[in-house]
């Protein structure tokens, strides 16, 4: 998402308008589940919600999106993406930035349309960044969004919305169940660091890319 986004936003000639959408999409980020958590909560209330008297109005009935284990995963995913692709697509459209101006200018006269440019400069000019954010990101795979998931889970739906990091809450500090929830967490910290060093591995064997 954010990568389709920053390239969509670099098509766009107007200035204005990207900047304007630019600061739409990357303000979420900035702001703690704890107050989207109730705004989502709000929004996706099966009774007053906005969405589903959007639904209602198409003859759909009222889905309870935080309460059904169908809809919640779903829902939590979504939620995510549209709170964090503005920061991913910040980052983006920097590289793109980045990218010499003659490449593309090359590209121009070799007949080259905007998709192909797109695609045979564009995306082959921000790889690196690509696979930065890939290295960095695999290290946070296994929090899943705790915050997120923390402020808009309930019982209703733990057999589906339940994450490590919940659960080592619930049984570590709610059920002080101390011993279990330490185990937990570094399990999990270890894997982490795992995905991390083969991630960089691969990094490094396939695209020829060092942090360090």
């Amino acid at each position: 998402m954010p990568i389709t986004v920053a390239i969509l936003l670099n098509e766009v000639r107007s200035n204005k308008f990207r900047k304007t959408v630019q600061t739409a999409i990357y303000l979420p980020y900035f702001l703690s589940w704890v107050v989207l958590g109730g705004v989502m909560i709000d929004i996706l209330s099966p009774s007053q919600g906005i969405l589903n008297q959007v639904l209602n109005f198409f003859g759909i009935d009222s889905i309870f999106f935080l309460g059904s284990n169908k809809w919640f995963q779903p829902t939590i995913i979504m939620t995510d993406i549209w709170k964090g692709f503005g920061f991913g697509t910040v980052v983006y459209l920097a590289a793109i930035t980045g990218i010499d101006l003659s490449l593309y200018e090359a590209a121009t006269m070799d007949g080259a349309n905007r998709f192909q440019k797109m695609w045979h400069v564009t995306l082959p000019g921000i790889r690196m960044i690509v696979v930065l954010m890939c290295v960095l990101s695999l290290g946070n795979v296994l929090n899943a969004g705790f915050d997120q998931v923390l402020n808009l889970y309930s019982p209703q739906v733990y057999e589906t919305g339940d994450i490590i990091d919940t659960f080592i809450y619930r049984i570590g500090l709610i059920d002080a169940q101390f011993g279990p929830a330490t185990a937990m967490g570094v399990f999990k910290s270890a894997v982490s660091c795992l995905f991390i060093s083969v991630s960089y591995y691969v990094a490094y064997k396939f695209f020829d890319y060092r942090i360090f």
